[in-house]
């Protein structure tokens, strides 16, 4: 199979507005991205674990611009939350959400402006992605479900490389092949454009070699940077294409058995891959390119189980028995797939996932 010349078709892709700034020590640019989309006074959302620390420096660049912060932000972005810290938000007559934290802090963020329309400035904690698309995963109860709109996607991203050079090297892990997985399935996407596929393959192998290096040396700037950067190609590639099999997956076993988001997307996608090897090959194809590797499955199980990430369900805390429970759910309203997604396949899919089986 080669790859030296495109045979080009006709194809679609919109490009997403929005204004990134990148670098190092960028969170002090935060007051001046502010001014430059004309707002005064802003609502800041964060998580416990930022809340004394660079949560709190936001605040302190923000001055008087920063009307109130709030800590709230937990995993799956629950409706309930959602509404409560609304109510403070409207209470504080803001006019611009700020955003710093991991994909938790982004969601809750985004459900915000969902419901208010106000525009957001995010600075990612994480390799999420998630800051990069006009999509958001809410949770009502039990249920995950996602909505894609303009309201949600961020007028401005400050990725500042210092906030992930303090990220443990377990969690920067799991939170890249997070983001691999938005690239992954952006190659065999049914509205899979040249543009997108172009971006995927870059940030898939950005995060390829810098993930293992950051394993190694937590502290290597380099690396995180380079981390990072993949990140947004890859939550870029979400943004203007659809999700597959591997994110409804994710969906079901995150909004609905309550998994770790993270940790979940990283011992599903290598067995999403291999279930769909067979009928988009030249898309797996250039995600093992990416990869520098012979077969994509493979080597993203290797990816994760080489640095001591979770390869298995049972490790996440699921249970056996919820194994049919979750297929059922899987094939109930499944977003679109390059192979069908067949109720005996998926259980089979679960229970290699459960048992951490590598794939063949």
């Amino acid at each position: 199979m080669s790859f030296a010349q495109n045979d080009l078709g006709a194809f679609q892709y919109t490009a997403l507005p929005g204004r990134v700034v990148f670098g190092f020590g960028t969170l002090a640019k935060v007051g001046d991205e502010l001014a430059s989309i004309g707002r005064k006074r802003a609502f800041v959302v964060s998580d416990p674990h930022h809340a004394t620390g660079a949560a709190a420096r936001v605040m302190e660049v923000l001055g008087e611009a920063g009307v109130h912060l709030s800590t709230d932000a937990v995993m799956h972005t629950p409706a309930d939350v959602t509404e409560r810290v609304l109510a403070k938000l409207k209470a504080c007559d803001a006019d611009c959400i700020v955003g710093l934290g991991g994909g938790s802090t982004t969601g809750l963020a985004k459900a915000l402006a969902l419901r208010t329309d106000l525009p957001q400035i995010v600075l990612p904690t994480t390799y999420a992605g998630s800051e990069a698309t006009p999509v958001l995963g809410e949770t009502r109860d039990g249920q995950k479900s996602t909505v894609r709109s303009m309201k949600v996607l961020p007028e401005v991203i400050i990725y500042d490389v210092e906030l992930t050079c303090g990220l443990p090297p377990a969690i920067s892990l799991v939170s890249g092949i997070n983001a691999i997985a938005h690239a992954v399935e952006a190659l065999y996407a049914k509205d899979a454009n040249p543009v997108t596929s172009s971006l995927a393959e870059q940030g898939i192998a950005a995060l390829g070699l810098a993930l293992p290096l950051i394993v190694s040396n937590p502290a290597d700037r380099n690396a995180r940077a380079n981390a990072l950067f993949g990140a947004w190609l890859c939550g870029a590639c979400l943004g203007t294409v659809g999700m597959s099999l591997h994110h409804k997956l994710c969906h079901v076993l995150g909004g609905t058995f309550g998994l770790p988001h993270a940790e979940t997307h990283t011992v599903i996608l290598p067995h999403a891959v291999a279930y769909n090897a067979a009928a988009a090959p030249v898309a797996i194809y250039r995600a093992a390119r990416a990869l520098g590797a012979d077969a994509a499955a493979q080597a993203l199980f290797d990816l994760a189980a080489a640095n001591g990430a979770p390869t298995s369900l049972r490790e996440l805390g699921m249970s056996s028995g919820d194994l049919d429970a979750a297929a059922d759910a899987a094939v109930q309203s499944p977003y679109w797939n390059p192979r069908a997604v067949e109720r005996h396949a998926i259980r089979k899919l679960l229970d290699d996932a459960f048992n951490g089986r590598r794939p063949v």
